[in-house]
């Protein structure tokens, strides 16, 4: 008889849960995150396995690498997208194993996206840099603060990124301010360096595929970004509509309305923050390049605040991405803007 398995994955263990085609529970254990263990307990049930469920968490990785080495048919869920029961009283590891493997006998399963394992290292050096930029502008931010705090003077990014240590010595009278500035212009100095190492080895390594070489005609969106995208994105086909990839890029309120009033919010957090990201940062870049842009961008603005604008734009250029890399066609502002 056929058999489905589900695995509640945590840091140091993880559930495994076997039922069999008539929902009857045959097999649940808990088991430490070793893959022999792991392979171990599946042998039982191998010849008639239809297929494993793994819960989408941050390590996922080794043991869905290491189930389809050893040939399982391997099924990643999307825990945002599982709906349960709400009348239940006692949920733990358990039970969700047998829910999840319970999803997938019935075909109900909301699967998530197992990413292409030759390129997940070069995706997550991309994201190890932005990583490094985000904490850059955090100590640029922190020195124009200290700056306009005990100078009464405003210094832009730009100028503080120019900044070297020994400026900062003519700038404050405490010696203990001196080496906070100094800290901070350091550590923007050996970010910076590491981000454009990380930015010369993906260059080095991997290049913009046919689907998306299209991506560099939007203005706003260079090679980083475009290797951001392409790598986050993976397979364009999986996204079945231009709304259900604008929603994955984090572009769409998520928001519950009825009779014109809110009612509450989704899960604002559904879906990549990395190209909510990058679609934010072309839509900057976007508003200064492109006349068209530009004027959306400040008509929404004079209605909204700037960040509301600026997340309108990024929505736009999201939609138009999606048609970019799915039909292979340069960007053309007419269509997008009127």
């Amino acid at each position: 008889m056929e058999s489905y398995a589900g695995i509640d994955l945590h840091s140091s263990n993880n559930y495994m849960a076997v039922i069999d085609g008539k929902d009857k529970r045959i097999y649940g254990k808990r088991l430490p995150n070793k893959m022999d263990t792991v392979i171990s307990a599946l042998e039982p049930f191998k010849e008639s396995l239809k297929g494993i469920v793994v819960e989408s968490t941050y390590n996922w990785y080794w043991l869905v690498d290491g189930l389809q080495d050893h040939g399982y048919k391997v099924h990643l869920a999307n825990p945002s997208a599982i709906k349960q029961y709400e009348g239940l009283k006692h949920v733990d590891d358990k039970w969700d194993s047998f829910w999840l493997a319970h999803m997938l006998r019935l075909n109900i399963l909301p699967e998530g996206y197992i990413y292409p394992r030759d390129e997940r290292a070069v995706r997550d050096l991309l994201r190890r840099r932005l990583l490094y930029v985000k904490q850059r502008t955090a100590h640029i931010l922190s020195l124009q603060s200290m700056i306009t705090r005990i100078l009464g003077s405003k210094m832009s990014g730009r100028m503080i990124k120019r900044l070297k240590e020994e400026d900062v010595e003519r700038m404050f009278d405490s010696p203990y301010q001196v080496l906070a500035a100094k800290s901070n212009i350091s550590t923007i100095g050996f970010l910076r360096e590491r981000i454009k190492v990380i930015e010369r080895e993906v260059k080095n390594l991997v290049e913009l595929q046919e689907p998306f070489k299209c991506l560099l005609t939007i203005p706003g969106i260079g090679d980083i970004l475009g290797l951001t995208i392409m790598l986050e994105v993976g397979d364009i086909a999986r996204f079945e509509k231009v709304g259900n990839y604008s929603s994955y890029c984090r572009c769409v309120k998520s928001e519950r309305r009825s009779n014109d009033k809110k009612k509450g919010e989704g899960n604002r957090k559904n879906g990549n923050k990395y190209l909510s990201w990058a679609y934010v940062e072309a839509a900057h870049f976007a508003k200064r390049f492109c006349p068209k842009a530009d004027r959306f961008y400040q008509r929404k603005k004079a209605r909204t605040n700037g960040i509301v604008a600026s997340k309108a734009l990024s929505n736009k250029l999201a939609r138009a991405s999606y048609y970019i890399m799915r039909d292979r066609i340069p960007y053309d502002p007419v269509k997008l803007f009127g």
